[in-house]
């Protein structure tokens, strides 16, 4: 008896459920381009391996290679696979972090990471649901509304440029860390995008997808959409009330908009 599905996804299955090649697509979860060597470290294998493993990946669609002179760099096909990632994610048996190393690499990514483009983690939670609770999205997480629009100018954030792209201006992604959503689509990109240029986070050397939330992160996070990142209240602490006054004062402008919506769009 032959088998009829919509969708031949074992050949795809097959791809993302090899160890080695599982944990090259998690490191570029980051959104960021690897060499193959990089990502040869990060999955403890030999770089001929991991180049194996990456000729696979690249013939499967999953990855697209990027040359820069002699060298080439890895990342994601697409934002769609890395939705397929983290769904992955979310129904996979949790590994149990060894050591005090691995407990406090787990705690960064619950605290903060990148899912590709996009914020995750407990302050991509947070953050999605403060723009709920102050109606910037609404429709379920589907529409960004215009007092959302109006909100995000002040970050440099274009909403009409962004339009211009095909992917979806907004949309929910379960974390799979919270098991509660977070923002993606081109808005959740620029978010994430302007926060790293504003210095609000930074990446973790060793953690591909680790994100450090800066002490100016707090301040800022604070300012523009009443986020707690460090786990006390902003209003009861003079010190962050006072720089988070200040950034609403000084309108939290970003000098590159354009290149911002220009980044976003282009993935």
């Amino acid at each position: 008896m032959t088998a009829s599905y919509d969708a031949d996804v074992a050949p795809i299955a097959g791809l993302i459920g090899e160890p080695t090649r599982a944990a090259i697509l998690s490191a570029l979860m980051s959104g960021t381009a690897y060499a193959a060597g990089e990502l040869a470290r990060h999955a403890g294998v030999s770089p001929a391996t991991a180049s194996s493993h990456l000729a696979r990946l690249l013939d499967g669609g999953l990855v697209t290679v990027e040359k820069q002179g002699r060298h080439r760099y890895y990342r994601l096909s697409s934002s769609s696979v890395a939705a397929v990632l983290e769904a992955l994610a979310h129904i996979s048996p949790r590994v149990a972090p060894v050591g005090l190393r691995q407990v406090r690499a787990s705690e960064a990514l619950r605290r903060a990471r990148s899912c590709y483009d996009h914020l995750a983690g407990w302050a991509g939670v947070a953050l999605y649901q403060s723009l709920v609770d102050k109606g910037w999205l609404s429709n379920g997480g589907a529409t960004l509304t215009r007092s959302g629009e109006a909100a995000l100018e002040p970050l440099g954030i274009e909403i009409q440029w962004l339009r211009r792209g095909r992917r979806p201006l907004v949309r929910s992604c379960l974390d799979w860390t919270e098991r509660r959503p977070h923002l993606a689509g081109a808005v959740g990109a620029a978010l994430l995008t302007s926060a790293l240029d504003r210095q609000w986070l930074r990446r973790i050397p060793g953690q591909p997808r680790a994100l450090r939330i800066t002490d100016e992160g707090e301040y800022g996070l604070a300012a523009a959409f009443g986020l707690d990142p460090t786990g006390f209240s902003a209003e009861s602490t003079s010190e962050a009330a006072g720089a988070a006054a200040a950034y609403r004062s000084a309108g939290i402008a970003l000098a590159h908009r354009r290149s911002l919506s220009d980044q976003v769009n282009a993935r």
